[in-house]
């Protein structure tokens, strides 16, 4: 069974690249290179689909940046986007709950969930955020309707030999328990680490790969007011976050040679 290649993008511009490289699926986000990304706009969304119809979208369900504890408030706003979402031709959504002690908001998530089906549900790396990712998996896999969990294994990048173990172990535990759960290994995912990690985790039962390709590019403004900015400070003040192909396509390559060999 062929990898998919599920790509993070926040911009048509990076939708396009993507796709037209190989990419398999793609995570549609607003603010991707600030904070990990955000719930994109529906005219994002319709832009994709009419450009790439023919290409699976995941919809991040995230309010704003910093943790994943909400308030009632946020938690209203999550619902009203999924249900946004879901009348406009998605395969799913992407969101994370946790409760300020650090393990999944059960209640929240199940009520997400139940709110998302019957389309595709992927919790994401709010895991990566949990005290202890074995429980965070026990509590997840108990939720009827959850489809993938997207993780770097609870490390900086999913191809440490740290997170390399936590990944095996969670395919492993997602595998022998039969549950319906993807684990889907992110962060760190590029031509240079790609083999390792599917030499280390396609034994234990690695479907799908997760990876951005993202930059920062400087923007088009050639006259810049000396002093002012928007709050974000640093390059990315003045720049703009996008996907670049030639990284998705090394990838896809890499993938394609397994199914080969």
């Amino acid at each position: 069974m062929p990898l998919i290649l599920e790509v993070c993008i926040d911009s048509i511009e990076s939708a396009l690249a993507a796709v037209e490289v190989g990419a398999d699926r793609l995570e549609l986000c607003s603010n991707l290179g600030l904070g990990g990304g955000t719930t994109p706009s529906l005219g994002l969304l319709k832009a994709i689909r009419k450009a790439a119809p023919a290409v699976p979208i995941m919809v991040m369900i995230r309010p704003r940046t910093g943790d994943f504890v909400y308030t009632d408030a946020e938690f209203d706003v999550m619902i009203e986007d999924i249900r946004c979402f879901k009348e406009n031709d998605v395969q799913g959504v992407v969101f994370g709950v946790l409760t300020p002690g650090g393990d999944v908001d059960v209640a929240r998530t199940q009520r997400l969930v139940l709110e998302a089906l019957p389309l595709q549900v992927c919790f994401h790396r709010a895991f990566d955020m949990t005290r202890d990712a074995r429980k965070a998996w026990h509590q997840l896999s108990g939720i009827d309707g959850l489809t993938r969990i997207l993780t770097s294994g609870q490390g900086t990048s999913a191809t440490s030999a740290n997170s390399l173990d936590v990944l095996k172990d969670l395919l492993d535990l997602a595998k022998y328990q039969d549950t319906r759960i993807e684990i889907l290994p992110g962060s760190g995912i590029n031509s240079s680490t790609i083999g390792a990690l599917c030499q280390a985790l396609l034994p234990h039962g690695l479907r799908e790969v997760h990876m951005s390709g993202g930059y920062w590019t400087d923007g088009a403004s050639i006259w810049r007011r000396d002093g002012m900015g928007m709050g974000i400070g640093g390059a990315s003040e003045w720049g703009i976050w996008r996907t670049r192909a030639g990284a998705i396509r090394a990838v896809k390559d890499a993938i394609d040679s397994l199914k080969e060999a």
